[in-house]
């Protein structure tokens, strides 16, 4: 116990410290994010993929908090995910690139020894999903690494509660490493996670929910893996039906997700992830509770109503900026000026 608090105390002030430090090294080498009309360097996903890794891998070495063959493959895929989000940071990939290499790094970690060969497929896919789902969470300060905190910490609940005391330190580790993070990236945001981190997290969490439920129920198992994940599942959903009623690309990039939608709505930007973050709380806990029997797998079945509702509710909100009452008379006033030049003219 006392061996994990200072790991995890550790792996929070390094991962602060790598953010803070990789800040100008992101800038200078063109790794940044636009947002408020400005660059946001995301030397927040090197950092807590390195902070989790070396935490980890240093107290495994010394006989801390051994963490096992399975769960030390899993880190080792997840930093060869990190590396491929590195390099889609520092120059455009093509949109498969990042789920193909998930796969490959999904397909050497999975259990299958204590699954059948088509369980062993669908818990690839799954993973290569909810991963993808998560990246698309880092587009507003704060989100991923709250939804991706409150998910460690609900994942490891249930690591523990199957005796898997390495893969419990190494989710640990993982929430420390974002609330590091989340020291730079709440809003005015001064950093990002970007893709190297959205992928890393999102692998180990997917990657620990399969190992929690290997070998057993499909139907709780399941439950749980969707109700960990239900924030990145509601977001991609919505905005894959948003973007086909729009008849527009799927693959193509808009502030369509669940964040700017809920700021048209008028929340504020420090209250998103807040609201998002409650959101993932719940649907951890009742993945716990599913997990350790205390629910009925058809709990999931309620998180995924009130999903439906967010995404129905948010589905038709414009995404395209709007002004408000002085931009709008300022801006007709200049429309109306440029017209009586172009005709003086």
């Amino acid at each position: 116990m006392l061996y994990g608090i200072a790991a995890a105390a550790a792996t929070l002030l390094l991962s602060a410290l790598l953010t803070g430090v990789l800040r100008v090294p992101a800038l200078r080498l063109g790794i940044t994010d636009r947002r408020r009309r400005r660059p946001l360097p995301l030397s927040g996903g090197t950092a807590v993929a390195l902070a989790t890794v070396l935490v980890a891998a240093g107290a495994d070495a010394a006989g801390l908090l051994p963490l096992g063959a399975g769960v030390g493959r899993m880190a080792v895929a997840a930093g060869c995910v990190a590396l491929l989000g590195l390099a889609a940071d520092l120059r455009r990939l093509r949109w498969w690139v990042a789920p193909a290499g998930t796969a490959v790094a999904a397909a050497f970690v999975v259990p299958y020894e204590e699954t059948s060969v088509a369980a062993g497929v669908a818990a690839v896919g799954w993973i290569v999903v909810a991963t993808a789902a998560f990246r698309a969470l880092d587009h507003a300060d704060g989100l991923a690494g709250t939804v991706g905190a409150v998910g460690a910490f609900g994942a490891a609940a249930c690591a523990t509660a199957e005796l898997m005391d390495g893969l419990a330190a190494l989710l640990g580790v993982l929430a420390a490493a974002l609330a590091g993070f989340l020291l730079h990236n709440w809003f005015p945001a001064r950093a990002g996670l970007g893709a190297a981190g959205a992928l890393f997290t999102g692998f180990v969490l997917a990657s620990s929910a399969v190992f929690v439920r290997a070998g057993q129920g499909i139907g709780a198992g399941a439950a749980v893996l969707y109700a960990l994940a239900a924030i990145g599942c509601a977001d991609a959903a919505l905005v894959v039906l948003g973007r086909r009623l729009d008849r527009r690309a799927v693959t193509r990039g808009r502030p369509d997700h669940l964040g700017h939608r809920l700021r048209r709505l008028g929340l504020a930007p420090r209250a998103v992830p807040v609201l998002l973050g409650a959101g993932s709380a719940g649907g951890a806990l009742v993945a716990v509770c599913v997990h350790t029997g205390r629910l009925s797998p058809g709990a999931a079945w309620w998180v995924a109503a009130a999903a439906a509702v967010l995404v129905l509710v948010l589905v038709r909100r414009p995404v395209t900026p709007v002004f408000r009452p002085r931009q709008r008379v300022a801006s007709a006033s200049s429309q109306v000026s440029e017209r009586l030049r172009v005709r003086s003219g």
